[in-house]
């Protein structure tokens, strides 16, 4: 069975200015199982993931700053809101759904966090509404529990994976390949093992033949065992911050790309979804729930 987790404090309200992106963590799985497309027996609500796990990705200072709501200004800036204790709960749970879906793609194939995606938090530091880096701990926990030896992780967010670059720029067992926006945010990025920039206004064809091209080389470089997959939906044309001009069908059709990679290989795949920032509320989900969609139709 596939499993999906979902809090929630995933909807948790931020700050005026901040609140339409969180309504897509309600409206999903409301959409999900409205459908039929899931059951509540595939829902699992995470715990909030231990500090000795955290502290294997993100250096000591940095997490207890966070912990304690004593990042500066400055640091909350980058952020992009203002920490408070409810706030670092929900990412702390986030963080355990991508955990706790790694060890279900184990057994299961794949496996789903509603959130999670949080990329560009690198070791010692938060950005992007990133705070805690889900998807990095959770590799990080798969290399020092021996349930992995290789993994891959593929970011196909519109905006670069720096923060995941960057903790991975010295660990051999773990492959970062990210495809994004060649001039969107982060201004300043770190170096993925394989970076692939795009320009501005990209659409469904070039964009991709890009990836089929550039998952190859990614698989056969890093021979991996386990593949992590960012699936963020801000590449989308209709979104505010994303620049790409991806229509649902080739949104719908990236994603089959990779989950029929990781399928004919066997190989387990944890999928978070990242971003999504369209004016329209129905474009993001509708997207997102494309990608759930599919699963269930190629692992079921």
């Amino acid at each position: 069975m596939i499993k999906i987790a979902w809090n929630p404090l995933y909807a948790h309200p931020l700050p005026e200015g901040h609140r339409f992106p969180m309504l897509k963590y309600e409206l999903i799985p409301g959409q999900l199982l409205h459908e039929g497309t899931i059951s509540q027996e595939n829902l699992f609500s995470p715990e909030v993931v231990e500090e000795d796990i955290i502290l294997a990705t993100h250096s000591n200072d940095y997490w207890q700053s966070v912990r304690d709501l004593k990042l500066s200004p400055k640091d909350q800036r980058r952020i992009g809101f203002p920490l408070n204790a409810e706030l670092v709960e929900r990412e702390r749970r986030i963080t355990q759904g991508t955990i706790d879906g790694a060890r279900f793609a184990l057994d299961n194939g794949v496996a789903f966090n509603v959130a999670g995606g949080t990329h560009h938090s690198g070791s010692n530091w938060g950005e992007g509404f990133c705070i805690l880096n889900d998807q990095a701990i959770a590799a990080n926990c798969l290399l020092n529990n021996k349930l992995s030896s290789s993994i891959l992780i593929i970011d196909l967010d519109v905006h670069q994976g720096n923060g995941t670059a960057e903790i991975f720029k010295n660990e051999s067992r773990v492959f970062t390949f990210s495809m994004h926006g060649d001039k969107n945010f982060p201004f300043r990025k770190e170096v993925s093992d394989l970076d692939v920039p795009l320009n501005d206004g990209i659409g469904d064809e070039e964009y991709l033949y890009l990836l089929e091209q550039n998952l190859q080389i990614a698989f056969r470089k890093s021979q991996p065992d386990f593949v992590f997959y960012l699936a963020g939906v801000d590449v989308l044309s209709t979104d505010k911050l994303g620049k790409l001009s991806l229509t649902k069908a080739g949104c719908k059709e990236r994603d089959r790309i990779v989950f029929q990679h990781c399928k004919t290989k066997n190989l387990p795949l944890q999928v978070s979804m990242g971003g999504g920032y369209s004016t329209d509320i129905k474009d993001i989900v509708d997207a997102h729930c494309n990608t759930y969609r599919l699963a269930f139709d190629l692992f079921e």
